[in-house]
């Protein structure tokens, strides 16, 4: 499936900061949500140590998935938690929101699938994340923020297209004819060489290894919209293929969807993704 329209999904440091300084009306200004984390956690204290003026922090583990259990270990969150948390983020419907992660936007892109997921459409990712913020010499704030004015958002889910389980595995049958299940891992965990979080290495069978990585630049700016079409291409999902995104945990793969719409591309979300997958007890493939 293609898009009809140039993604508006990302913001440059440029634009953000003439949009930060411009005078809006009250409740119009955009909120910012810091969702910096890594394997060991959420990366609060670097948040606290210098972040976008006036960001939220935004917790992967607490505010952005449910707790991990038979599916998966990032599985999606209840929409009333949810909406109570981005309410307290100052979210209210007509919001604009950005949202950030350290450099390559692989876990800013969760923020932005759930927040579209959850109705919400105007939401952007701040391309090269608080790096890129640095890089472009920008201001930076230490601390806590005062707390923003409470939003009134209401969580509407089911405006992305997810499947299950049973659907990954319908598409994942190394049939073109039947779609594309790509796996947003690094190449090594995909092999099946390393796994440091899931019990068993390897791979879903039929799946077909995309990195994250490789849709990005070294300073974790997304690649040209031509180049990304190309890399999505050579995976097997082109314009008219239905095409599914997982990774680990359904974290990093809303980097591929992100990343498909840069290029005019629809993916849909295995939420449970290879966690999941493994929970489940479903068998696993490895790559020689």
């Amino acid at each position: 499936m293609t898009g009809t329209r140039p993604s508006t999904a990302l913001i440059d440091p440029t634009t953000l900061a003439a949009t930060m300084a411009a005078d809006r009306p009250a409740g119009a200004a955009p909120v910012l949500l810091d969702v910096r984390w890594s394997v060991a956690g959420p990366q609060r204290d670097a948040y606290l140590a210098g972040h976008l003026p006036g960001a939220v922090f935004a917790d992967l583990d607490d505010d952005l998935a449910a707790p991990p259990g038979r599916l998966g270990r990032h599985p999606l969150p209840d929409p009333v938690a949810l909406q109570g948390f981005l309410r307290s983020a100052g979210v209210s419907d007509g919001t604009p929101v950005v949202v950030y992660d350290g450099s390559n936007s692989s876990i800013a892109a969760r923020a932005w699938w759930l927040l579209r997921w959850a109705g919400h459409r105007d939401v952007r990712v701040l391309d090269g994340g608080y790096r890129g913020w640095q890089r472009a010499g920008m201001p930076v704030e230490t601390g806590v923020p005062i707390a923003p004015t409470p939003g009134s958002c209401t969580v509407r889910p089911g405006s992305m297209p997810v499947v299950d389980i049973d659907g990954a595995a319908a598409i994942a049958t190394g049939d073109p004819a039947a779609g594309v299940l790509l796996d947003a891992r690094a190449a090594e965990r995909y092999r099946g060489e390393v796994e440091p979080l899931d019990p068993v290495a390897g791979h879903i069978p039929g799946a077909v290894s995309l990195p994250l990585t490789d849709l990005v630049t070294e300073q974790g700016v997304f690649r040209d919209p031509d180049e990304l079409a190309a890399r999505f291409a050579a995976a097997g999902v082109i314009p008219g293929v239905v095409a599914v995104a997982s990774c680990g945990s359904g974290v990093t793969a809303c980097h591929l969807i992100l990343a498909g719409e840069l290029a005019g591309l629809q993916l849909a979300l295995y939420p449970g993704s290879y966690s999941g997958w493994c929970a489940a007890g479903r068998p696993v493939a490895t790559t020689p």
